[in-house]
């Protein structure tokens, strides 16, 4: 093993993180670079925050090689966004070019500082995977408004300023906002919009800064001026211009108001002549006289070429795959720049980062005033050594300077500060723990990770090898936190300088990494990365918050799920005009007011869990450790809301009748449902107010066995939860009535060659797939239990993927019976009807099973009804075949090549329905399980990593209708992707899989393997219940009583 001291410099961790002992927090490809030969240069370079940071660098090292130190400086790994700009000799400011050596272009390092700033601004902020990115975009914003770069209109502006304020000092607090907005100015024109900026902060509460920075992003990409460097220039005419580049390709400005954009695809060649910049556009066939090329004439030579050689860059970034090779050196003589892009393009940089697993270590936001809540955490033995804001900043540069710009441990530059001072701390973050000690749920996966396989063994040497590394005494533990530090260590460049030890420092003089290195706790063993990262969560641990938790995620979706029938339906219908009034009053007028009250029910738990993670100041006012007075308070507006609930069903069945007289209606409602946001059939929307009334009975009985009666939140929990007992009750036959009439109206989209499904009276039990035996041999068919009759079909070869139907078998007088002795069929029965039999094989014994208790207990139903059913399903098939006829069972690959023509002109129908699942994955639901997906629905952020990925990617998931769904976030209108569960087995990883985390579930499906990561005991064995559901089927179909007349 490699002693402490022999071990080689790692790269600088994240800003303000402490010095790793031995454990580099860095995948290898994002180590500072190797220094070039020859005589050491100082460069100081002024960060984003407005701090400078000196760099030494060889004569002969490249722009890349400094560039390289910044990025592992601030341990920034897409630092492909940004650049180094610089005042050249001319007084012009350009950008560092990363092939050339770095003093070749500065001439006079000593007096020229180097600006690290953002050069290529993406068009959607999401694509930015690391909040650290996203806090450097979003300083770049603040400084582009600053300077009056970005100019938007006033409410833009008051908006964009009220969400820095909210990063910077938190919630809203009317006195002091004023002072902050006094002493701070953000935009030109500030003082007359100080009064909209309060009112827009006002509304910001719970705001961490990372969510501010993601909303500040979210406003400004939105904006025309956003990522706009202007270049003055003039047309043919002399009139004055200005062009710029973008990801979309080269703009053209009059004043600030964008005239032409020329895109990257009409574009066939940029170049300059002289003072004249040229555009060569291709060919447009529908302009005869369109003009193909463009000239500009800018203020000289070299004002051209330096847009021509920001344009030739931002074209390689957004649009190429790779990197471009570089131009053949002539032998002769060259004509014509040899520049080109150099450095990873947007792709390559998201694959990348998707691709690898990195050490999430806190940084420092400079300007957060934000007391960060780390001490009050379970961390609060270590996270106590903090940078003391009254120190010396990097920008200092004086003859005693001991601080540098490229740091292995900025820990090393700080004083030991205990959490007995607070006035003296900095704050320090995660990117995903905030700085108010809020935390996002899940952080992305910490273990360090090589790019190639050679450094693997060594990896997972030091790994063994740590537990066994005594990292000593820690600083802020009991006994230590009064006494002063007497010594702290120095690196330049990673050269250590004069150094003085400080308490809690492991004898070889190293600062022990709260963050990086296995630590000692309170009972003296040690811990390992998996166990520290848990100590990291920044929230509480009690169980009740992970309840109340479950109850703000599901509620998020359930909103969701109403804006789909509120919002995207009422945008979708008003545009064609085809709903009547009267189905309008119907089905808005009674979902509206549910929305109004349930979004500001939303806002109410949102804030709540605010207060209760810390992320609000109010949290020192008061107690709001609970959730039972605002779930008793809900339900008590509830009660208000039954007679809207109670018309969600009449305006279901009002939209079928309607459908039913109205092609164009009925052609309208498919078309929606193939949009995006709706993910589900469009009646389960219909139904979610009643499933959510569930939802919470389930919520409130978790926390009332959690609490003990004696416990403050246990009161209004039992009464919330008496109510809401009483509300399901009244609503539970309807709902059970309406879930079946939804699975008939479901059913009759996926059925063709049947007419009348949907009739009173009937019953959904199962669908599911059989082997069905026929004089070809045992033949796939899809069938469909009814409490009257048993339907089975096969996949029609169309566009509209719908299931036709071949044969009905009536259920009154049928009997069953095992056959597999009989015809040598594994898992086999024999249907008898009163006209004729059939014998099917299901895929195992357990569905065998199923099938036979399903069936038996339809036939108990539909003997015990007056006789066979009067309304059997119309249809153009013959049922009165007998099994010895020849053409009975010929009706798959015949029938359906018969029937293709007219069947392709049926309109597009959702493919991936449970039926559709159920037919690839040759399994069965019944109606139990339909009924238990929708009582255990379920929503939250997980890590998922695929069978051969090595990183974990955070997503905000959706569990129901046997699926879940993955969005980016929870703000999405529709999900990313969607994995049916139908089939899949859910375990725990063994040893062999080498998934050393906890709170891991595994989903696999043949070859199909998933690990998704959640963020507690609680969230784990949640989604492993909810998961269960849905991957185990169950074998007792519901009765319902046919004394209830249907609604329908």
């Amino acid at each position: 093993m490699v002693e402490p001291d022999e071990r080689p410099s790692n790269a600088g961790q994240r800003l303000g993180a402490p010095e790793s002992l031995g454990i580099s927090t860095l995948e290898p490809g994002q180590r500072p670079p190797t220094m070039p030969p020859g005589r050491q240069v100082s460069v100081r370079v002024q960060m984003l925050d407005d701090t400078q940071e000196v760099f030494e660098i060889s004569q002969r090292a490249p722009g890349k090689f400094l560039h390289d130190l910044v990025c592992a400086h601030l341990n920034l790994v897409e630092g492909d966004y940004f650049g180094l700009e610089y005042q050249d000799h001319r007084k012009m400011m350009v950008w560092l070019d990363l092939v050339k050596p770095a003093l070749k272009q500065i001439r006079r390092p000593k007096n020229t500082i180097l600006k690290f700033v953002v050069k290529f601004f993406p068009p959607d902020h999401t694509q930015l995977s690391e909040e650290l990115t996203r806090y450097l975009f979003a300083l770049q914003i603040k400084h582009d408004l600053a300077c009056g770069r970005l100019t938007c209109n006033d409410t833009s502006a008051a908006l964009l300023v009220s969400h820095i304020v909210q990063s910077e000092i938190g919630d809203f607090d009317d006195v002091q906002s004023r002072q902050h907005l006094l002493n701070n100015k953000y935009i030109p024109d500030q003082d007359a919009l100080t009064d909209k900026i309060i009112d827009y902060h006002r509304k910001h509460v719970g705001h961490t800064p990372a969510e501010s920075d993601f909303q500040l992003l979210e406003i400004a990409r939105r904006l025309e001026m956003y990522g706009v460097r202007l270049h003055p220039a003039k047309d043919r005419e002399g009139t004055r211009l200005s062009l710029a580049v973008a990801h979309t390709g080269v703009l053209v400005f009059q004043g600030h108001t964008k005239i032409n954009a020329f895109n990257w695809s009409k574009v066939r060649k940029l170049s300059f002549k002289r003072k004249r910049f040229l555009i060569k556009l291709r060919p447009d066939l529908n302009q005869s006289n369109c003009q193909d090329t463009l000239e500009f004439l800018m203020g000289s030579r070299d004002c051209c070429k330096i847009f021509w050689k920001i344009c030739v860059e931002y074209h390689a970034f957004f649009r190429l795959f790779e990197e471009p090779k570089p131009k053949p050196k002539p032998v002769l003589f060259s004509r014509g720049s040899s520049f080109r892009f150099s450095g990873r393009t947007q792709k390559q940089v998201i694959d990348y980062v998707k691709d690898s697993e990195f050490k999430k270590v806190p940084f420092e936001r400079k300007h957060s005033r934000i007391q960060s809540n780390s001490s009050l955490s379970p961390m609060t033995s270590h996270f106590s050594s903090e940078v003391p804001r009254d120190r010396p900043r990097a920008s200092s540069l004086t003859a005693d300077r001991t601080d540098s710009p490229l740091k292995h441990s900025r820990v090393a530059e700080s004083a030991q500060v205990t959490v007995e001072n607070p006035p003296l701390q900095r704050h320090q973050l995660s990117p995903i723990s905030q700085p108010n000690g809020h935390h996002e749920g899940l952080q992305e996966d910490d273990d360090t990770r090589s790019r190639t396989s050679s450094r693997q063994p060594q990896q997972q040497q030091l790994r063994q090898s740590s537990d066994h590394i005594n990292t000593g005494a820690l600083p802020g533990s009991p006994g230590l936190s009064d006494s002063p530090a007497v010594s702290r260590v120095m690196m330049v460049n990673g050269q250590k300088q004069q150094q003085t030890l400080g308490l809690g420092q492991s004898p070889d003089g190293r600062q022990p990494s709260p963050l990086t290195s296995p630590l000692l706790t309170d009972a003296g063993f040690v811990r390992t990365d998996d166990e520290d990262e848990v100590r990291r969560k920044r929230f509480p641990t009690d169980k009740a918050y992970f309840i109340a938790k479950e109850l703000l995620t599901t509620e998020r979706t359930y909103l969701k799920d109403l804006e789909v029938i509120t919002v995207a339906l009422q945008k979708f219908v008003s545009k064609e005009e085809a709903l009547p009034d009267s189905l309008k009053n119907v089905i808005f007028a009674n979902f509206e007011p549910v929305y109004k009250f349930h979004d500001a029910f939303l806002k109410e738990v949102e804030q709540r869990l605010a207060q209760w993670e810390g992320r609000s100041n109010a949290h020192i006012k008061g107690d709001y450790q609970r959730v039972g007075d605002i779930m008793l308070r809900n339900t008590q507006g509830l009660k208000l809301m039954t007679g809207h609930l109670q018309k969600h069903s009449e305006a279901l069945l009002e939209l079928e009748r309607t459908c039913r007289g109205s092609r164009r209606l009925e052609g309208l409602c498919r078309d929606f449902e193939l949009q995006k946001v709706c993910y589900l059939p469009l009646n389960i929307f219909f139904l979610r107010p009643l499933h959510r009334l569930m939802h919470y009975k389930q919520i409130l009985e978790r926390l009332c066995k959690h609490y003990p009666p004696t416990h403050d939140d246990f009161r209004d929990s039992r009464a919330a939860l008496a109510d809401i007992s009483e509300m399901v009750a009244q609503l539970h036959g309807t709902m059970i009535k309406m879930e079946n009439f939804q699975k008939l109206l479901e059913l009759k989209k996926d059925l063709i060659g049947i007419d009348n499904l949907v009739i009173p009276g009937r019953e959904f039990i199962r669908l599911g797939c059989l082997s069905k035996l026929s004089g070809k041999g045992l033949q796939q068919r899809m069938f469909f239990l009814f409490n009257d009759v048993l339907l089975y079909t096969s996949r029609g070869m169309t566009a509209s993927n719908q299931f036709k139907v071949h044969g009905q078998l009536p259920l009154y007088g049928m009997t069953i019976r095992e056959s597999e002795d009989e015809w040598g069929v594994p898992n086999s029965f024999t249907l008898f009807g009163q006209r004729h039999s059939v014998v099917v094989a299901a895929s195992s014994a357990s569905e065998m099973e199923k099938w036979m208790e399903d069936i038996k207990m339809a036939i108990e139903l539909a003997d015990k009804c007056n006789g066979p059913s009067s309304e059997i399903l119309g249809s153009s098939l013959t049922d009165s075949k007998s099994p010895d006829e020849p053409g009975m069972d010929q009706e798959s690959e015949d029938d359906l090549s018969a029937s293709r023509t007219s069947l392709e002109r049926q309109a597009p129908h959702r493919g991936n329905t449970t039926v559709h699942v159920c037919w690839h994955r040759n399994t069965s639901v019944s109606m139990v399980d339909f009924s238990v997906a929708v009582e255990n629905q379920l929503s939250g952020n997980l890590l998922r990593k695929f069978k051969n990925s090595n990183g974990w990617q955070k997503l905000w998931v959706v569990f129901t209708n046997f699926s879940l769904f993955f969005y980016k976030t929870h703000q999405d209108d529709y999900p990313l992707a969607s994995l049916p569960l139908l089939g899949y087995s859910i375990t725990i990883p063994s040893e062999s899989e080498n998934i050393h985390k906890d709170y891991v579930f595994k989903l696999h499906f043949k070859s199909h393997v998933y690990y998704f990561r959640s963020e507690s005991e609680y969230t784990f064995e949640r989604w492993m219940e909810v998961i269960r559901s849905a991957t185990s089927s169950s074998s007792h179909a519901r009765f319902h009583s046919r004394k209830d007349p249907y609604p329908y």
